[in-house]
Parts: structure tokens; C-alpha cells; sequence
């Protein structure tokens, strides 16, 4: 088995963060673990702008951000980067098994950071009755759709929540020449920032619908139409509050729950409603020298707030090393 002094889980903008952070506080022997093909994360897919206001001063894209960060993850030679490597569990002892093409590895970490980011929230999950046609998306893969595969998801759409990517998703599609016939919330205000609500719905005149939701789906092969019911505060229908609007595509944008199931297998411990590790302070879990951060600790509004706190984290994974 191989023996490592720190141990980082994920290559996105939190994970890379932890790792340079560790290495300028001395750390010599870093892995970097990163189950795609190429570091830089969800970073990858925002082709938008909007990034690195805090953390550079300027406005990037999020393509351009990742790049900071792995150009001098590059430059280090202590910071073994593997791609391609997806950890399948997590022991306690903080030993990993990880699995490359063609093999199988395993290593025991001195200090171990996980910066596993989130999945998204699916339309099973908030329970949205109908039947089950093509087109009905997660905001977060119709982005990857568009933004790596070059593919357009449809042509008509609906977005179900005002969370950040489903917004900046409508102001995408838009763009590519769809029409996105409405936001639908359930809330009584919009969950995503006030910028995206100005910039991706009020710009391009697409409609926001507070205080509804999506009652029903339609469609046998393809989506066809949504219906779309007036709600009151305890969640309820309104009584003659319902309409249909034709679409083929809806896109889920509700939330986001971060990746904690490894450092649960290891026996760290959960907070049930928020999937994140109960912790005594920022990045901190149960068990001594495990650290999370980035949105697996917590989901974040700003990419800059990942950055800064994931340094914290290689900054503590760097004094738990030192003090062992």
C-alpha cells in the first residue's frame, strides 16, 4: 500500500486551493486525486463571466479561473495530480482505494482533505407526478451538455427553481436561440443571487413565476407541456390557479447536496439534513486529521468563498501533518 503525507480528494477550484495551500506551508508529498479526464471541476462547464472578483479582482469566465489555479498546481513538482482516478471508499485510517484505468490502488493518507463538491437535487427528489419523457434535465448536466458537448438540450423550455445555474442556464439557452418560457419557483422569493435574476431572466424577458410549481409533466416519448399550479405558503394549490405551458424540455435546478458518502463509510459523522460532516469549526469532521471543504463542507454562493476557505483547509491539513 502506498503511504502518503497528505491525501487531497477532488481537482476543482476547492481541492486545488487545499493543495497549494498545504505545499506553501511545506507539505512535500501531496496527491491529488481527480476522477475526470482534466483538473478545474464543475469550473470547466461556466463558460460564463462573473468569476475571480474577489479572489484576482477581475472578471473571468470560469474555464479562465480554473486555470489560474492549475498552472501553478503544474509548476509544483510535489503535487502528483492523477486524473482519471475515481475513489470508490474510504477506510478509517484514512487509507483510500481509488481506481485508475486497467488498475486498482490503494493509499494511506497522513492527513486526508476532501473537496468532493455536490450533486444535484433530481425531480424525484422533490416529487414533480407525470410521466417520465426524454428532455427532463438537471440544470447542472444540461450545462456540460451545451458548454463541453456542444449539444442543445431543446428548443422549448421550462426551468423548475431559481437556483444559480438554472438561471444562468436560461440566459444560456436564450443565447443559443431556445426560448425558455419560465422560471418556476415554490418559494415566495428567488433561492439564486440577485445579479443572475436581473442579468439571466430580466434581461432577456423571461418570465418568473414565484409562488408555483410544477404540478404535472406531460408527454409520452418527448415532453410536450407542464402544468404549472398557483401555491400558497404551506406549499398547497390554489383553487383555479393552474395553467399548462407547452415545452420539450424541463431543467431541475433545486439545490445541490454535498458529496459526503466516503467520509461517512470512513465513520465520520453526518448531519442528516444538510449531508454535510458535523464539525467543531470550518473544514473540521469527527475524526482527527479529515478535513472537508469547499461544497462538500458547505454549498457556496461565490467560487472566490470556495478558494478562501479551501486554503484554511490546506493551511490546517499542513499544522495536523506538522504536529504529528
Amino acid at each position: 500500500m502506498d503511504e502518503r503525507a497528505l491525501v487531497v480528494v477532488g481537482g476543482g477550484p476547492a481541492g486545488m486551493a487545499a493543495a497549494l495551500s498545504a505545499w506553501e506551508r511545506g507539505v512535500r508529498d501531496i496527491l491529488l486525486l481527480e476522477r475526470d479526464r482534466h483538473l478545474g471541476g464543475i469550473l470547466n462547464q461556466c463558460v460564463h463571466p462573473g468569476f475571480g472578483l474577489v479572489q484576482f479582482k477581475e472578471t473571468l469566465t470560469g474555464p479562465e479561473y480554473a486555470d489560474r489555479f492549475v498552472q501553478r498546481v503544474r509548476a509544483t513538482r510535489e503535487i502528483e495530480v492523477n486524473t482519471g482516478s475515481f475513489v470508490a471508499e474510504l477506510k478509517p485510517g484514512k487509507v483510500l482505494t481509488y481506481f485508475k484505468p486497467g488498475e486498482v490502488r490503494s493509499v494511506r493518507a497522513g492527513a486526508l482533505v476532501m473537496a468532493t463538491g455536490c450533486r444535484e437535487r433530481t425531480r424525484e427528489m422533490i416529487q414533480i407526478p407525470g410521466s417520465r419523457p426524454a428532455g427532463v434535465f438537471s440544470a447542472g448536466f444540461a450545462q456540460r451538455m451545451m458548454n463541453i458537448e456542444g449539444l442543445l438540450p431543446g428548443r422549448r423550455v421550462v426551468v423548475i427553481g431559481s437556483g444559480d445555474i438554472g438561471l444562468i442556464m436560461a440566459r444560456r439557452l436564450s443565447l443559443e436561440g431556445a426560448t425558455v418560457s419560465a422560471v418556476v419557483e415554490i418559494q415566495r422569493q428567488p433561492t439564486g443571487l440577485k445579479r443572475n435574476i436581473v442579468q439571466c431572466l430580466d434581461d432577456f424577458g423571461i418570465s418568473l413565476y414565484l409562488g408555483h410549481r410544477v404540478a404535472w409533466i406531460h408527454g409520452k416519448d418527448r415532453v410536450e407541456a407542464v402544468d404549472v399550479a398557483a401555491v400558497d405558503e404551506l406549499g398547497c394549490e390554489v383553487a383555479g390557479g393552474r395553467f399548462s405551458i407547452p415545452c420539450d424540455t424541463v431543467l431541475v435546478s433545486v439545490g445541490l447536496i454535498p458529496e459526503n458518502e466516503l467520509i461517512e463509510m470512513a465513520g465520520a459523522e453526518i448531519n442528516r439534513r444538510t449531508n454535510t460532516p458535523v464539525s467543531s469549526d470550518l473544514n473540521y469532521t469527527s475524526i482527527p486529521g479529515l478535513f472537508v471543504c469547499g461544497n462538500a463542507y458547505r454549498v457556496y454562493d461565490i467560487v472566490d468563498s470556495v478558494t478562501r476557505d479551501s486554503v484554511i483547509a490546506g493551511r490546517q491539513a499542513a499544522e495536523y501533518l506538522a504536529a504529528g
